[in-house]
């Protein structure tokens, strides 16, 4: 994996993209006294590189009632894990899945409205073929979610 070197000025750039990304190239540049040419070439080789993957809309998921968050580790028999993660893949409640190393193959988070949503989700997971075993952590708070560059 190559890495890319962000310099300060892209950095800067990064960090108000954060914070809204659909700012305009005119203002961007007035923001870090810069032409808007130097803007437009920074965010093409930002994209180009792979930097800048896309441009998302923040969601407040508490907003929108799933408001229940849990990170599930999962094992697997070595041999069904890739059907396991393909399935998993599948389920509209899990938002995120990390290969891990360590006593558990995978990390999920998963989102739904209720606990009730979520032993069933928990129920599903632990149901699927190839799963041996999962270990689950309720969020109670967010104390921290970085966004941006420093």
């Amino acid at each position: 994996m190559n890495s890319y070197y962000l310099d300060d000025v892209d950095k800067r750039i990064l960090n108000i993209l954060q914070e809204d990304a659909r700012i305009p190239f005119s203002r961007l540049a007035k923001m870090l006294n810069l032409s808007e040419a130097t803007i437009y070439m920074r965010m093409k080789r930002l994209k180009e590189n792979g930097v800048i993957k896309g441009f998302f809309t923040d969601i407040d998921f508490d907003k929108i009632g799933l408001s229940v968050v849990a990170f599930v580790m999962i094992k697997a028999e070595p041999k069904q894990y890739e059907k396991v993660i393909e399935e998993l893949i599948k389920q509209k409640e899990i938002f995120e899945i990390y290969d891990v190393t360590g006593e558990f193959y995978a990390l999920l988070k998963v989102r739904v409205e209720t606990r009730e949503e979520l032993a069933k989700v928990l129920d599903k997971l632990g149901n699927l073929e190839g799963v041996t075993s999962t270990y689950t952590m309720i969020v109670l708070r967010v104390l921290k979610e970085k966004r941006n560059v420093d």
